[in-house]
């Protein structure tokens, strides 16, 4: 179905949106547009959604607010079903309403089987939002018109008539966006797969195979590019329908990014080598980073010229709230990673740095294991600041391999100002909590603007 047709086909019928997050909104008053009638569905009340609700009991949505939100759909007569990313696809609801032939489906897949356009996914247990504003800026830079949305921040499907065939969409997806999609983008790019969100997930094997659905449902058209170096993403190569572009620090591939000994970025396309950049002219720092743009380049490579892609590297500084410098104070360098939500996102943070830095740490904890942290903790860290659910975690595997001090604190604030007493001239400030945001804070960007306005205070 092509969009003109799947929108004129929503005229009076019932839709059931659930979860009603600020990426629902937008959907939900785009749906009212095209003449359907709308059912929000949400956990909360009406008074933890406040003006959100009233905003959209004014344009005639109805509300199943609440623990039983998702019982009234048996009732309600819904003709489809848009669950959002955090509900699980399978949930006995969803399963009854497709017993009764209702299509249960989200945001992302509708766009998804809808776009005219060329769409680059990427997804990835660490580094996936900076590859995406990689690709996205690269693109961009070549002179393409690019749409950037998913779990980056911004839904797509309102703005799906603002797209044409020859654009370029750039999407970031989380694992509970993949889990249950059957829809694959034309390029798709899985950085790497490591333990995490086990604490949403059934178990690992269903963590991985979420993000095997980002090449699932390709054809021998479509791109897939994976990273050759991580155990789980170099397997799902040989199962791949489409042609693969694996991207490597460590193997020269058949086909794709590679980072020779002496330090260049060299894309083998067809038989031949073309360098692109050394790895120093990168101006994002770090190992983790030099991976990021293989990726990037694997993805984008036959679109977009070698000397676009080193030019873009020279210049990009990065994305907030990944090993972001929130400033320099009498010789002390403050940096805000509060993307590092897992170990291994701050494991590759830890390895940017040439010097051992003080480390803030600490937060909601995932049920991942923190044994990895602990050595790389001992060759990296010259003293740990420890807050959250998984200090105690954290701490123990410190202490597992190091002799470290660590300090415990119970907030950001006295993390910061533990932090300004210790650190000398010359010293780096890291806060990159190897956790979730949720025990303190609504995501991990309110987390990294909190500790960056503690930061700027300091004098």
């Amino acid at each position: 179905m092509n969009k003109i047709s799947f929108f004129d086909s929503l005229k009076n019928r019932r839709v059931a949106v659930c979860g009603i997050g600020k990426n629902n909104v937008p959907v939900i008053f785009q749906l009212l547009e095209h003449g359907a009638y709308v059912i929000a569905c949400d956990c909360r009340t009406r008074d933890q959604l406040g003006n959100t609700a009233s905003k959209l009991e004014s344009a005639k949505v109805k509300l199943r607010l609440g623990s039983d939100y998702l019982n009234y759909l048996e009732h309600d007569g819904v003709d489809l079903i848009l669950r959002t990313p955090g509900m699980k696809p399978y949930l006995e609801q969803f399963e009854s309403a497709r017993r009764r032939g209702i299509v249960v489906t989200s945001e992302m897949e509708l766009f998804f089987s809808l776009c005219p356009a060329h769409i680059t996914a990427v997804t990835g247990s660490d580094g996936k939002t900076t590859t995406t504003t990689i690709i996205a800026g690269i693109l961009t830079a070549a002179g393409y018109r690019v749409h950037v949305g998913g779990n980056i921040g911004r839904p797509l499907l309102p703005i799906l008539n603002n797209i044409l065939p020859d654009d370029r969409v750039v999407v970031e997806l989380s694992s509970f966006q993949l889990t249950g999609m059957t829809q694959s983008p034309n390029t798709a790019v899985i950085t790497n797969i490591a333990p995490n969100h086990l604490d949403w997930h059934t178990d690992m094997s269903e963590y991985i195979n979420a993000k095997k659905n980002l090449i699932q449902w390709q054809t021998a058209d479509d791109c897939a590019v994976l990273n050759a170096d991580n155990q789980y993403t170099a397997q799902f190569a040989d199962k791949a329908k489409a042609q693969v572009s694996l991207f490597s620090r460590n193997i020269k591939p058949r086909r794709g990014a590679w980072l020779s000994p002496e330090g260049q970025l060299i894309m083998t396309a067809d038989g031949v080598d073309v360098p692109v950049i050394d790895k120093d002219d990168i101006l994002l720092p770090g190992t983790h980073n030099t991976e990021n743009y293989l990726a990037a380049i694997s993805a984008v490579w036959g679109g977009v010229s070698p000397e676009i892609i080193a030019e873009f590297a020279r210049s990009f500084a990065g994305v907030p709230h990944r090993c972001e410098l929130v400033r320099e104070l009498d010789g002390v360098k403050w940096y805000n990673d509060s993307i590092g939500t897992s170990p291994s996102r701050t494991i590759a943070g830890l390895k940017a740095f040439k010097q051992k830095v003080i480390l803030i740490a600490g937060g909601y904890d995932k049920h991942i294991s923190y044994q990895p942290l602990g050595s790389v903790v001992a060759k990296t860290v010259k003293e740990a600041i420890l807050m959250g659910d998984t200090a105690d975690t954290i701490e123990k595997v410190i202490k597992e391999c190091s002799d470290v001090c660590v300090q415990r604190v119970n907030s950001m604030e006295q993390a910061v100002e533990t932090a300004k007493k210790i650190a000398l001239n010359g010293d780096i400030v890291f806060m990159s909590p190897a956790s979730a945001s949720f025990d303190s804070y609504k995501n991990f960007e309110e987390r990294g603007e909190h500790f960056r306005r503690l930061v700027m205070s300091l004098n």
